[in-house]
């Protein structure tokens, strides 16, 4: 399902933060209620390989994050038990210490489920029994939401599981949607922070494409 222009779902989940409390929180309350942005990653399960390389690599660039006044949040279907754990665990045996922005402990599935992004690509239909089996262990894939101060969803990714993300585009397309806030103009392709911009019309497109492509 698609929800890019769409205001993010107005579910509430299990969090916890970096000291082991366990919380309720709102994706959609939290942007408009502190009026900032958020980027929401998703991630398979706690202590696994690729997850902790991404968790580390977020928090390295938290700082870049809330100069752009963008919240980052983790999320997962492991229970805040778990997520206490792995917070507990050192970065050199596969854990996240240090990592201080919250986690999302959606472990009945409701929010992962109204995105649609838990892997159920070997669940099974029983015709006889009405009984719905899936073999594995139904996480989610790599999903990433960007979200504006208002609760509506500006971008939305998804990478399969063996598939790191790359944290500086996210960066990148904070800066995008911020300037087309802020200038009223579009961004073009491999556009970046500091490099010219575009007016959205045929013009806009002509003078672009004539001073910067070969």
């Amino acid at each position: 399902m698609a929800f890019v222009g769409k205001k993010f779902p107005d579910l509430t989940v299990n969090a916890m933060n970096e000291m082991g409390d366990t919380f309720k929180l709102n994706i959609l309350e939290e942007a408009k209620n502190n009026n900032k942005k958020v980027l929401l990653f998703w991630y398979p399960k706690d202590f696994t390989f690729v997850c902790p390389t991404e968790l580390h690599a977020f928090q390295s660039a938290l700082a870049e994050f809330e100069k752009r006044n963008t919240i980052v949040i983790g999320a997962s279907c492991d229970t805040p038990e778990v997520h206490f754990a792995w917070l507990n665990t050192p970065k050199d045996n596969g854990g996240i210490e240090g990592v201080t922005y919250p986690i999302l402990a959606d472990s009945n599935r409701n929010l992962a489920s109204t995105l649609g992004i838990l892997d159920i690509s070997n669940e099974t239909y029983n015709d006889e029994t009405g009984v719905v089996t899936v073999d594995g262990d139904n996480v989610t894939y790599r999903a990433t939401y960007l979200i504006d101060e208002e609760g509506t969803v500006f971008h939305e990714g998804i990478n399969h599981m063996p598939l790191g993300r790359n944290v500086n585009e996210f960066l990148r397309l904070v800066d995008a949607y911020t300037h087309v806030q802020e200038k009223g103009e579009v961004c073009p392709a491999n556009w970046e922070e500091g490099k010219e911009a575009m007016q959205a019309n045929a013009k806009g497109t002509a003078e672009y494409l004539a001073s910067n492509v070969n």
